[in-house]
């Protein structure tokens, strides 16, 4: 088992792994591949499926016992609050939310669990999963190889690309708090609940 393999199986384990450090692990792949003029495509196709098995995992959780592993995950200020604002919109788009919802704070395991505790159907999950972490995980790994094209030495381009992802992550952020307005009284009651999904509703 050679140097790439190990990895790979290494970031997989990590994707798979909820709230784990994946969009730092994409970032640092994407300037190793950059600066070995190495294919990125394995790193992207392995960091979804991991992220896809989380998701599914947490979204199993979230159905058997969602209330309780929301209340843990909310105790994080942060998740507590994409999990109000997930709340409050995914009726409406749900498939879209639960894309975007990857670029918030703890949104792929908040998005993960609510759908689960919302009794989702797992064709839609799925759907909006495999859209998601694919987008993500591109994101991620793409913009490690562009900072390792950019600069040559490798722990610049680490940190220039990290920086960038913050920069990208607070506009998204401030963007978010500026749009989550009024919604969050209404979300604040209903995250966790025993809502249903409209196509499992009787």
């Amino acid at each position: 088992m050679d140097v790439s393999t190990l990895s790979l199986l290494a970031l997989f384990v990590i994707a798979a792994v909820p709230l784990a450090p994946t969009e730092v692990t994409l970032i640092g792949m994407g300037v190793v591949a950059a600066a070995k003029d190495g294919p990125i495509a394995p790193t992207i196709l392995v960091a979804s499926a991991g992220c896809l098995l989380c998701d599914y995992l947490l979204y199993v959780t979230g159905r058997r016992g969602g209330s309780r592993a929301l209340a843990r995950v909310r105790r994080r200020r942060s998740a507590d609050t994409t999990i109000r604002w997930l709340t409050a919109r995914l009726e409406r788009r749900p498939v879209a939310v639960l894309v975007i919802a990857r670029w918030l704070p703890a949104g792929g395991t908040a998005g993960s669990l609510l759908a689960g505790s919302l009794r989702w159907p797992r064709a839609a999950f799925l759907t909006a999963s495999v859209i998601g972490v694919i987008l993500w995980s591109t994101y991620a790994v793409l913009l490690g190889y562009l900072g390792g094209t950019m600069v040559d030495e490798s722990l610049t381009s680490l940190l220039l690309s990290l920086a960038v992802a913050a920069v990208l992550t607070a506009l998204v952020a401030a963007v978010w708090r500026r749009r989550t307005g009024h919604h969050l009284d209404y979300a604040r009651g209903t995250s966790g609940g025993t809502a249903v999904h409209p196509a499992e509703q009787a």
